[in-house]
């Protein structure tokens, strides 16, 4: 054999055996790695629930920049993953049932983490005397969870207590239709 041709199937060997031996991994796995399920994977819903856990820290401990930067690191995720997962439930709608209601699920889960990081960054804000960066937050759960749910009241009773609006809500009960 001729010196390019050995050096042509030494180089062919080389770049197949990545592939042959990456076959025989998955072959003898019976399940894949699903790495965006790891907790080190920056892009789930734990995700979200450390970035607010290491929020939560960082305010009570006084660090208020830092517990801004994890709040808002938080919603943003949140912003991009639920579209993903209500998105996903209706493609799936009428063809398996099940993906449409686990991406139900994992979508509400999304919003109601939305709307705890918004209340944080809100109260946040609040404490920070920058209530005018609070108002838009705040508005935004009483959109995502309507005013008649809990964190929609509460929302908007803070829009009360910044002077953003002046009539008060109660709820449905209370209100009776005036």
């Amino acid at each position: 054999m001729s010196r390019p041709l050995v050096a042509l199937s030494l180089t062919l060997t080389a770049l197949a055996a990545p592939l042959l031996g990456a076959g025989a991994v998955r072959a003898q796995t019976a399940t894949p790695q699903r790495t965006l399920e790891t907790s080190s994977s920056p892009f789930n819903i734990n995700a979200v629930q450390a970035l607010l856990a290491k929020g939560d820290a960082a305010a009570a401990a006084g660090n208020l920049a830092q517990a801004n930067i994890a709040y808002d690191q938080a919603r943003d995720l949140c912003r991009k993953l639920a579209p993903w997962y209500l998105g996903l439930a209706g493609a799936f709608r009428g063809l398996d049932a099940r993906i449409p209601r686990e991406m139900d699920l994992k979508g509400r889960e999304v919003l109601e983490l939305q709307v705890k990081s918004n209340m944080r960054l809100a109260a946040l804000y609040r404490r920070m005397n920058q209530p005018e960066i609070a108002v838009p937050l705040l508005v935004e759960v009483v959109k995502l969870v309507t005013p008649a749910s809990v964190d929609g009241q509460k929302a908007y009773q803070s829009l009360v207590e910044l002077g953003f609006v002046s009539i008060p809500y109660a709820g449905p009960s209370a209100e009776g239709g005036k």
